[in-house]
């Protein structure tokens, strides 16, 4: 249904978006997760005992720097005696003395034990004084032990990646109507199928109380549109609505009612009965241009209709194999996170939620949706709903991870490169510029990993499929 101004169009099925799709700004809604609670099946734990000469040799390191920093009223600077800089900035001095030596202590017990965290180590017990050794404990978690025997043996249905005529014939028929022409009726007749009527409409809800005063709840919002386009008898008209325009003439006055079914894509209308009142104002007709060479020229640099056509249907083959092995991969996936079980580090799954929630708050945000609204969502609810497939997603690619590492899957220094191009004529950055922002961000070892996952579910559809 088309419309000649921004207005909802009660007379078509067309459906609104009102799911959560799958990011918005931090200042919509500080909905992180807090530490997350750890599954005790992939938590590991170490006691760490840090050295008593090394921590006064941190203390001392410290202490020289803040000496030779700190202003303060009554001294000169670099001569501020110990005791008044340990009364000023006790707390600060340990907190740096901790971030000083914890983390390379840390890193040599994991590695004593061939640990490898995924999650921030949750540090407790600590023990500080100066002269004494400083002893705390770290628990974190690792991805777990498990098995991909049998990975081979795991089979789905491959569809048929080629493009049938009909639907070339389909697109290119949505192609022409995309560039049709509304054209008025002129002769002496009535609305018949096919035709586009233009009207003008109220509605009003049964239930609505129309007496109420400007700022009740209870006065309705008003149902009305003008100079509204609405095809009869398409298939996104509602039934009612053809079935009253049918045989209709410009000038007509129409009043009929439609009962909307629960499931009807605008909210507001869903399982509602509404009392309309329509003008006719007149008829259209939608006239399609003729395929030809003018045409192929009129949609862009194409010589001739021959050659639109050998282009879009090169691109409509390409883009169909693309879209049934991307399926083809996930269902593939989906069979074998089925297949096997084994416990999930419950950082991975706070961390993809995270990743669910920002993609699809963004797309709210993009449909609309101010920044005040967002932030009343009940995120406690959004999250538990996300956590089901959320985990499915971390246990996908630990076992495309595990996976690769059978088959040694690698990504190669000029896979990584062509890649960066892609995204640098993507983003519309300069490729050295990208190279070195990502490199500053610790991004090229992910992309790499991303793209180490793609390259083995695109060789399991392959063999597998």
């Amino acid at each position: 249904m088309t419309s000649a101004e921004t207005t909802e169009t009660p007379g078509t099925t067309a459906e609104s978006s009102e799911h959560m799709h799958d990011e918005h700004t931090h200042e919509a809604h500080e909905h992180t997760h807090a530490q997350p609670t750890l599954n005790p099946e992939c938590t590991r734990e170490v006691e760490v005992e840090i050295p008593a000469d090394d921590v006064t040799k941190s203390f001392r390191t410290v202490l020289k720097r803040y000496q030779k920093l700190a202003k303060i009223p009554g001294f000169r600077p670099g001569k501020v005696p110990e005791s008044v800089l340990r009364s000023r900035f006790g707390k600060s001095i340990r907190d740096e003395v901790v971030e000083s030596v914890l983390p390379p202590h840390f890193r040599a017990a994991i590695d004593e034990k061939s640990l490898r965290p995924v999650s921030q180590p949750q540090v407790s017990n600590l023990q500080l004084e100066e002269g004494q050794p400083l002893r705390f404990k770290a628990v974190f978690e690792v991805l777990p032990e498990f098995s991909v025997d049998g990975y081979q043996d795991v089979k789905v249905d491959k569809p048929s990646t080629g493009l049938t005529d009909a639907e070339f014939d389909a697109e290119l028929d949505r192609l022409r109507d995309a560039h049709s022409t509304m054209e008025p009726v002129t002769e002496d007749r009535g609305l018949q199928d096919g035709d586009w009527a233009q009207i003008s409409f109220t509605g009003e809800l049964h239930g609505d109380n129309p007496e109420a005063t400007e700022g009740d709840p209870a006065r309705p919002q008003p149902i009305e549109g003008h100079d509204v386009s609405i095809e009869v008898g398409g298939k996104d008209t509602v039934e009612a609505f053809s079935d009253a325009l049918r045989g209709s003439r410009p000038g007509q006055e129409l009043k009929f009612e439609v009962s909307y079914p629960p499931d009807f894509g605008q909210k507001r209308l869903a399982g509602k009965t509404v009392a309309y009142a329509v003008e006719v104002r007149g008829i259209r007709n939608k006239v399609q241009p003729e395929l030809n060479d003018d045409f192929a020229k009129a949609m862009g640099n194409y010589e001739s209709l021959d050659d639109l056509k050998q282009k879009l249907r090169e691109h409509l083959a390409a883009d169909k194999k693309h879209r049934l092995q991307v399926d083809t991969r996930e269902r593939l996936l989906a069979a074998m996170v089925r297949k096997f079980q084994f416990p999930v580090p419950e950082s991975l799954v706070q961390n993809q939620i995270d990743t669910r929630l920002e993609r699809g708050l963004r797309a709210l945000a993009s449909q609309g949706m101010k920044t005040e609204d967002m932030r009343k969502l009940d995120f406690d609810r959004l999250r538990e709903a996300q956590r089901e497939a959320a985990a499915n997603e971390v246990k996908g690619t630990m076992i495309l991870d595990r996976i690769a590492d059978v088959e040694n899957i690698a990504i190669s220094d000029e896979e990584l490169e062509r890649e960066l191009q892609v995204l640098s004529l993507q983003t519309r950055e300069p490729l050295e510029t990208l190279r070195q922002r990502l490199t500053r961000e610790g991004s090229p070892a992910r992309i790499r990993e991303q793209l180490r996952r793609e390259k083995t579910g695109n060789l399991l559809v392959e063999r597998l499929a």
